[in-house]
């Protein structure tokens, strides 16, 4: 069985897989890793999915630091993967979910060339979003490394966006301070420093890296541009709230889930 098709039973079986690492996937080739991603994502597409945008995964330390992988990644947004702000989402649709604090940005104009500097991103972004991503592996335990992770789209779920458009000039990205809340409390707090520096540098990261791989960000896209701080797992029927300052909140909830 290939590494795609091993992802593709866990999909749709929601059992998780064992690791790809050594076994589907040479140790450390993350090259193999995206052609695995890359298969994955165009079954999706010629089974009628729509992508929507991109992820980026791996920005923050201390999300490096609880899987020992020191490099940023990416993957892809589909659009049935998002989930209206307040919505509450079955945890059946999941494996094993964790949630984090990102700052969305929205493009209004292409980002084709593979030298992108931060004056770039800032003049090709329409608007920023506050955002809450759900995110989620396939592979057993989070027991993942770089290409697991990779091969895994990034190890994305689903994510959520607010619903007020703040323009980037009204914001000090690294600066901006952000707490996702659980029952009123606090339960992970970062700032966009966290983010790479500034979610700009990680934005201008992965569209430099999306075109030279042939792949460019194109407006409309919507980029989610990495935790601001620590994933939190989710507890079955619990709601979370993620504030970020300059930009709003945006919130989403869980059912109580089954026996898995």
């Amino acid at each position: 069985m290939t590494a795609a098709a091993v992802l593709t039973e866990a999909y749709q079986t929601g059992v998780p897989c064992p690791p790809l690492r050594g076994t589907h996937i040479p140790v450390g080739d993350v090259d193999a890793a995206y052609a695995v991603q890359r298969e994955q994502v165009d079954a999706w597409l010629a089974a009628g999915r729509r992508q929507v945008g991109a992820k980026i995964g791996l920005t923050a330390r201390a999300v490096q630091e609880a899987f020992g992988v020191f490099q940023p990644d990416f993957g892809v947004l589909m659009a049935d993967a998002a989930v209206p702000d307040g919505a509450e989402i079955a945890l059946d649709r999941l494996l094993q979910p964790r949630v984090e604090a990102e700052v969305a940005f929205v493009l209004g104009a292409d980002l084709p060339e593979s030298q992108v500097t931060t004056v770039d991103v800032i003049r090709a972004t329409d608007h920023l979003l506050p955002a809450i991503e759900v995110v989620d592996s396939r592979v057993a335990g989070w027991d993942i490394s770089i290409v697991d992770t990779v091969a895994d789209n990034a190890s994305s779920g689903l994510f959520v966006l607010g619903t007020r458009p703040v323009r980037l000039s009204d914001v000090d990205l690294r600066l901006c301070g952000a707490v996702l809340e659980h029952a009123g409390e606090p339960v992970s707090v970062g700032a966009g420093a966290a983010c790479l520096g500034n979610p700009l540098h990680a934005v201008a990261w992965l569209a430099a890296t999306l075109a030279k791989a042939g792949q460019p960000l194109r407006a409309g896209d919507v980029v989610l541009s990495g935790a601001l701080g620590p994933m939190v797992p989710v507890t079955p029927g619990a709601a979370y709230e993620a504030r970020i300052s300059g930009l709003g909140s945006v919130r989403v909830c869980f059912d109580k889930g089954d026996s898995r």
